[in-house]
């Protein structure tokens, strides 16, 4: 499996995904994760940075699922495969680490990074694209405009 550009794209302009695994009765946790990023062009990572129950999880089955939506073009990818933890020291804990520290300034928890071997990988396509034939700039601005409306409304 190959991550190509599209994807790529999609992770960085999601600036939040969400991280599905298994809990020891075999019931799903879902986590967001605003630290995703995309390691290779097999490997997601995404940094532990107040997430105890889904490294418990993973530590016991290493099994994932990931999703990244960027909301304003309204698709996104479910990214399926397996997780590894890696520790303070290791290159991917680095790499992670220094991004984060430049983004959210020195002190920034970073207990371990995931690294995330993608398996398989498919779109995540709104309804508007198959049933109402969307164009994705047309979408874009529109889904830009109802939320710029709403924080409007909370002023």
């Amino acid at each position: 499996m190959t991550i190509d550009d599209d994807m790529r794209l999609i992770v960085e302009t999601a600036r939040l995904s969400f991280v599905a695994t298994v809990c020891p009765d075999g019931s799903p946790n879902l986590s967001p994760k605003g630290s995703m990023r995309v390691y290779d062009d097999a490997h997601l990572a995404f940094m532990d940075i107040a997430s105890p129950n889904t490294v418990a999880n993973l530590r016991r089955d290493p099994r994932i699922e990931v999703n990244s939506i960027d909301f304003l073009r309204r698709r996104g990818y479910r990214f399926k495969g397996t997780a590894e933890l890696r520790e303070p020291g290791d290159p991917v804990h680095e790499w992670l680490h220094a991004w984060l520290l430049d983004l959210n300034g020195p002190g920034y928890p970073a207990h371990r990074a995931i690294l995330v071997h993608v398996e398989r990988a498919l779109p995540i396509l709104s309804p508007a694209y198959t049933f109402g034939g969307a164009d994705e700039v047309d979408l874009r601005r529109a889904w830009a405009g109802t939320y710029l409306a709403d924080l409007d409304e909370e002023r």
